[in-house]
């Protein structure tokens, strides 16, 4: 990345297309580690963080696999896998520390505005339901990022951890929950516009809004020639970098075809799109105070694990259960109806279809999802509220969500529910696809980026001394070290201002 002066209105170092969380904390980090690269951030809508990151169309969970059942599967033994919840809690760990250093450093004035604590639970019904739950619970107890989880079937104790979801339940009825502290609430959409609200006051940094990538293709020196409209004046530029990150959520899988690239070729996108039921009424908010998780039906995506959410969105309570999701050929919520279609090329089509043949579940359960009544809608809110009434609730749609299909040699094509980020040989240009838990885990994808496309740099003292002081764990295993996990842990609650995280571990 070269000096600021030399770089015409027209060249960059460093370009980022879209506005969410991913493009915030690369933009963030680089701006970070190297004041001097210029960087320009392209996005299509006239806002930031309007679509995936966006505190409606995101489940904010603060995805630390404390109680999403499906990063913890059952093997055919009845055992229970819970080296991806290591994995993913780890990683959400490294996220919190790097938002300690952004408050301690106060490029983030108050981190109760993206940040709260909350417990998060895992309830279910029915004995193999039970009898599962037991079972994670005595696999992860004693992990020392899990230490503080309980567990319990009675009746009472549940009345008193979740009065809302026992209300109305007979007493005969065969339930389990497992609870844990240290959980959180995070807003994804005021993070986001708190990082860019810092990053546009450096000098070298420009947000550009309502201005949409059209084009992408390399230049004879290497670099990239970025063709933008702005959608105000209907104008075209290009502008170079050396560096481009797409980071477009749903639409980065367009873009990135459109670069070229030989390791984007096999690469397709399922799009499924999803609703909340937000409740209406004070009373019943005032009477749940928790993130809830359940078990997904067969078949279903990760992302329709159903659960009964307490959000803080912009300073007041909610409370949301879902999602229900569907199917449109949008990848993005204010995309086109032709994204899919578009998206589809000679070398992605056979693991498309290959995918498509291996889901057949999935492709069935949207469509049930889609057909859906309001009163099918309440009947899967009574599931966990009993005493649910229509008149409280009332239907919102969230966002987008565009599951990346990859090629696989063994059946054609693989559809793949998580994140991965895919980028040239040489890495100078990246794009990141998929879905949860992607927000949560974003410092820890932004900073293996880094690593990929910067391998030279990546190694000097100087980047490794500053990333250190971002990250004072980097480079040792929260998840290893028992002590280096408590450490991080106090740290983080102190400067992020969680409450009452810490009694058990």
């Amino acid at each position: 990345m070269g000096k600021r002066n030399k770089k015409t209105a027209d060249e960059a170092d460093v370009i980022l297309i879209g506005a969410g969380i991913m493009s915030a904390t690369l933009g963030t980090l680089i701006n970070e580690l190297h004041p001097s690269a210029s960087i320009e951030i392209f996005e299509r809508l006239d806002e930031v963080a309007a679509e995936s990151s966006d505190a409606w169309n995101n489940a904010g969970t603060g995805h630390s696999a404390l109680c999403e059942l499906n990063y913890t599967p059952q093997r055919p033994d009845g055992s229970v896998d819970i080296s991806k919840a290591i994995k993913i809690a780890e990683a959400f760990e490294v996220s919190k520390e790097f938002w300690s250093y952004l408050v301690a450093n106060k490029l983030i004035e108050h981190p109760e505005s993206f940040i709260r604590s909350i417990p998060h639970m895992s309830f279910v019904f029915g004995a193999d339901n039970v009898t599962f739950l037991r079972r994670r619970y005595e696999t992860m107890r004693d992990h020392h990022l899990f230490h503080g989880m309980e567990y319990t079937e009675d009746h009472e104790v549940l009345k008193q951890w979740i009065p809302l979801i026992m209300d109305g339940r007979k007493p005969d009825e065969m339930l389990a929950a497992t609870k844990i502290d240290i959980g959180t609430d995070v807003n994804f959409g005021a993070l986001t516009r708190a990082l860019f609200l810092h990053l546009t006051q450096q000098s070298g940094v420009k947000l550009k809004l309502a201005h949409e990538v059209r084009d992408i293709e390399r230049a004879t020196d290497g670099r990239w020639k970025v063709t933008v409209k702005n959608l105000t004046t209907d104008k075209k530029r290009t502008v170079t970098a050396k560096f481009v990150f797409i980071g477009a959520g749903g639409g980065s899988l367009l873009l990135l075809e459109k670069s070229g690239i030989p390791e984007a070729k096999g690469f397709g996108g399922f799009p499924v799109s999803g609703q909340w039921l937000k409740c209406t009424n004070p009373d019943v908010i005032a009477r749940h105070r928790a993130k809830v998780y359940g078990k997904a039906a067969v078949g279903s995506p990760p992302m329709s694990v159903p659960h009964l959410d307490t959000r803080v969105i912009d300073g007041k309570t909610a409370l949301l259960f879902g999602p229900y999701a569907g199917f449109s050929t949008k990848f993005l919520k204010n995309g086109s109806w032709l994204d899919l279609p578009a998206s589809i090329k000679l070398n992605n089509i056979r693991p498309m279809l290959a995918a498509g043949m291996d889901n057949i579940p999935l492709t069935k359960y949207l469509i049930n999802q889609v057909r859906q009544s309001p009163e099918d809608r309440l009947e899967a809110l009574r599931q966990y509220v009993p005493t649910a009434r229509k008149e409280d609730w009332e239907l919102e749609v969230a966002g987008q969500r565009v599951q990346v299909i990859k090629k696989d040699e063994k059946h054609g094509g693989v559809l793949e529910f998580g994140t991965e980020v895919v980028s040239s040989a040489d890495g100078s240009i990246a794009a990141l696809l998929g879905a949860s838990p992607g927000a949560s885990t974003s410092v820890s994808i932004m900073i293996d980026l880094l690593a990929r496309c910067f391998p030279e740099r990546a190694k000097t003292a100087q980047y490794l001394s500053k990333l250190r002081e971002m990250v004072p764990s980097f480079g040792r295993s929260i998840a290893a070290d028992e002590q280096l996990c408590r450490e991080t842990r106090e740290r983080s609650a102190a400067l992020l201002k969680l409450e009452g995280t810490l009694e058990s571990v």
